[in-house]
């Protein structure tokens, strides 16, 4: 329930569960439906878990998932987690997307450093 979670990884976390939901709905023919129960169960805990940290990769506290209750304001719950993050660090930790390491480089930023190494060279 700490950290960030990016766009990327709450979309992704939802589309593999809706899909193992989906195949796991033929199972309800078969046991009556226990072992589709039974993951869903197992879901809670990390979907609540995804999902309040991509209220914190917007800035947003993760008592704000309890607005899922109120059927209008849900509307403002699903802005948030289709906004992009808050750019660099914020009170919840560093941006999903600089943990694995720095952002590419422009092509300015590019353009610098090559020139940059030329002028060392000479």
């Amino acid at each position: 329930f700490s950290g960030r979670a990016s766009r990327l990884e709450y979309w992704m976390f939802l589309l593999l569960n809706t899909v193992f939901t989906t195949v796991l709905c033929v199972d309800i023919f078969i046991t009556g439906g226990l072992i589709l129960g039974v993951y869903q169960l197992a879901m809670v805990i990390p979907a609540l878990a995804v999902t309040v940290r991509r209220l914190h990769d917007v800035d947003k506290s993760g008592w704000c998932l309890l607005l899922a209750v109120l059927p209008l304001i849900q509307i403002i719950l699903l802005v948030w987690q289709l906004t992009g993050g808050t750019p660099g660090d914020n009170k919840y930790g560093p941006s999903p997307r600089e943990i694995d390491g720095p952002a590419p480089a422009t092509e300015d930023e590019a353009g610098k450093a090559e020139s940059e190494e030329t002028d060392e060279e000479a």
